[in-house]
Parts: structure tokens; C-alpha cells; sequence
């Protein structure tokens, strides 16, 4: 159930991208315009779980949850007639203010039963759930454009945002308990939380890392339906692949865990999400290799985040298990918000591969720089890796 929250903002994200070009040109848009649709939804997503957080601590998990998939739904329905590109984007902010909810309070649940290894763990068990979502999503707004316009996109998501809404009332339980909930002031909440260096540094990798994966969903489209040729299907298939990766290398980081600790991992993934990333911005600015000199690199860099992607927040998390719903929402709302910067930096840059590949790269450098010399992984406390260790309270 979990799975499926933590996947409604990533099918809300991606089930729409085989339409970009299709929609560009009937509401007679510029492509950078309408890559602004995308980096709504993302703004929607970080501004949502700032709400959510602090109402999810005071009031518990369940009812924040069921109002914001209800937003999420409202919203779909509403882009169906969306008759302009200005209401679209409006109500794709609104759209991602709904699936923050589901986010937020996903990633509160895991921190209200688990910390530390065991936590690490169950997410990286999650994102092979949320990494089906790259997979399928585009290639249903594939299959759907096929039989109908890109108004039938937003039709799926409704549908899949009132199962999702179903399903969480009938099956998720209430993970917060009365005596455990926290009624406090949220600006005084999030200010705490910047007072913590390691916190803060942590949070930002993680949304650096997201703005890597963010440029490659944004200007992939772009870069292989326009500037290669595909078809909306192929596309499909090759944004699948690097879904792959990712998916790999989350779950290959619960086996990592039974050898190393997730900050020594994390270091790992960033160094070699780096040279990766050099690798992809050389050869897509020379062209040298074609397709697969873009792609080979390109698979190579998402499988590195595909390893930040649980660690990174496990580590973050670890710190505030008091106040998880804040903790989590201020991490998801960096995640966003850091990522929703790159889809219009993309688009500024241009449509091609060179400039997807550079936001790649820069995200990349980033984040490890953070983690380097913000973070200092060095001064983080070390839990032993242990293959048994299940730590549940």
C-alpha cells in the first residue's frame, strides 16, 4: 500500500510525458512552456508536503491522506476540460498538491515503524514499486494516445487516484497514536530542523540527485521523439530501460546494506554518478556513439541515483523520528522544489541532448559536493551492517 502512494506522484509526473509534443502543438505552445506544466506539478508536489507534514504529526496519517488524494482526483477531473495551457498548469500545481499528501505521509508511516538499516531497507523495497511507475506510466499515455487525445491521460489518473483513495481507506491502518501526535507551531517545526547541518545537507543531496532524474524525465521526449525520432511507443520502451536501471540498483542496495553502511554507499553512488554524468555530457555534445552514446552513460548515471534515492532520505529521516511527518515533508519538499528548477533550466537550455546531459552532470556534482563537505559523512553515526537486523518499535 505504501508502494502505491509513494507512486502516485511519479505516475502524475510521467504518465503525461509521451503527450508533451502533442500538446505543445495543440494549445500552440512553445516547448518550454510547456515543460512549465511539469515543473507546476513539482512545485505542487514541495509546497504540498510542507502542508501536509506538520497536519499529518498533529492530526495523524490517515485523514491528511484521504483529503489530499481527493484534491489529487478533483484536479484530475478538472484537467480533463482544461481548455488553455495557462488552467492546465494551474491544475497541475493542484494536482501535485494532492499527491504530496500521498508522499508525505508514505514516507512518515516507514519512520513511524522502522529507523536506521531496517529503515534503508523497506525503502529500497519501495522504490521497486515506485520505479514501476516510469515503466508503466509512459507507456499507458503511450498506449492511451493511441485511441484518444491527451485528455484521456488525466481520464487514467482520475481512475487511478480514486483506487488509490479506496484502497487506503479500506487497507492502510493509522500508524500515529493519539499520545504520539505533535501539535506544534510549523514555522518553529522547520526551523528546528535547518538547525541540524547533517539534516539539511542530506535533504539537499537527495533533491540534487532528483534534479538529475527531473532533467532526464523533462527533456527525455524532447531529446528522443524530436531529436532521434521515436515514436510516442519507442520512447516508451527506451524510458522504460532507464527505469530498469533504477529499479536495479535500488534493490541492489539491500543487498549493499548487508555489507557496507548506507552513507558509505551514498558516497559510492554520488563519485560515480559523477563520472557517469561527465561521460553522458561529452559524448551527447560531441554526438559521438549516436543514440547509444547517449543512452549507455545516460542508464549508468540513473542507476547511481537509483542507489542515492533510498539512502540519502533514510539518513535524513534517522535524525527526527519525533517529529516524522515534518522531517518527511521537508525532505519531499526539497526533493520537488529542487527538482522542479531543472525541467525549466532544460527547456532554457534547449530541446537537445547536450542540454539535458549538462543538468544531468550538474546535478550530480552537486550533490556530491553537499554530501562532502556539508554533510561529512565522516561525522555521521555509524549503525553496523547486519544481514538479521530488523528494527521495528
Amino acid at each position: 500500500m505504501l508502494g502505491f502512494l509513494s507512486a502516485l506522484g511519479p505516475l502524475t509526473i510521467d504518465m503525461y510525458l509521451p503527450s508533451l509534443p502533442k500538446i505543445t502543438e495543440d494549445l500552440h505552445a512553445g516547448a518550454a512552456s510547456v515543460q512549465l506544466t511539469l515543473t507546476g506539478t513539482l512545485l505542487g508536489l514541495a509546497l504540498g508536503q510542507l502542508i501536509v507534514g506538520p497536519l499529518s504529526d498533529a492530526w495523524g496519517r490517515r485523514l491528511p491522506l484521504l483529503a489530499g488524494i481527493g484534491v489529487h482526483v478533483l484536479a484530475s477531473v478538472l484537467c480533463i476540460v482544461a481548455p488553455n495551457l495557462a488552467v492546465l498548469g494551474t491544475l497541475r500545481v493542484l494536482q501535485g498538491l494532492g499527491a504530496a499528501a500521498a508522499s508525505v505521509v508514505a514516507l512518515a508511516v516507514v519512520r513511524d515503524l522502522y529507523s536506521g538499516l531496517a529503515a534503508a531497507r523497506l525503502l529500497s523495497r519501495l522504490m521497486l514499486v515506485v520505479g514501476v511507475a516510469p515503466i508503466l506510466a509512459p507507456t499507458i499515455g503511450g498506449l492511451v494516445l493511441r485511441v484518444s487525445s491527451w485528455h484521456g491521460v488525466f481520464v487514467v489518473l482520475t481512475l487511478a487516484g480514486a483506487s488509490i483513495m479506496a484502497a487506503t481507506a479500506l487497507v492502510l491502518p493509522e500508524t500515529l497514536p493519539v499520545a504520539a501526535r505533535r501539535r506544534q507551531n510549523a514555522v518553529r517545526g522547520y526551523a528546528r530542523l535547518f538547525r541540524d547541518r547533517a539534516y539539511v545537507g542530506l535533504i539537499l543531496v537527495a533533491g540534487l540527485a532528483m534534479a538529475a532524474l527531473i532533467a532526464y524525465v523533462s527533456g527525455s521526449s524532447f531529446v528522443f521523439q524530436d531529436q532521434y525520432g521515436m515514436s510516442e511507443q519507442q520512447f516508451a520502451y527506451v524510458f522504460a530501460g532507464g527505469a530498469v536501471g533504477l529499479i536495479g540498483a535500488t534493490q541492489l542496495n539491500v543487498r549493499l546494506l548487508r555489507r557496507w553502511t548506507p552513507q558509505q554507499i551514498l558516497g559510492g553512488a554520488l563519485l560515480a554518478g559523477v563520472g557517469g554524468g561527465l561521460v553522458l555530457w561529452l559524448l551527447a555534445t560531441t554526438g559521438i556513439g549516436g543514440l547509444a552514446g547517449v543512452l549507455v552513460p545516460l542508464w549508468f548515471v540513473l542507476a547511481t541515483v537509483g542507489l542515492a534515492m533510498p539512502n540519502a532520505p533514510a539518513l535524513a529521516l534517522s535524525r527526527h523520528g519525533e517529529a516524522a511527518g515534518t522531517a518527511a515533508a521537508l525532505l519531499g519538499a526539497v526533493q520537488f522544489g529542487v527538482g522542479a528548477l531543472a525541467a525549466p533550466l532544460v527547456g532554457v537550455l534547449g530541446v537537445g541532448a547536450s542540454a539535458m546531459a549538462i543538468v544531468v552532470f550538474g546535478g550530480m556534482v552537486a550533490a556530491t559536493l553537499v554530501f562532502y563537505v556539508v554533510v561529512r559523512p565522516g561525522r555521521l553515526p555509524v549503525e553496523e551492517p547486519e544481514p538479521a537486523l530488523v528494527v521495528a518499535h
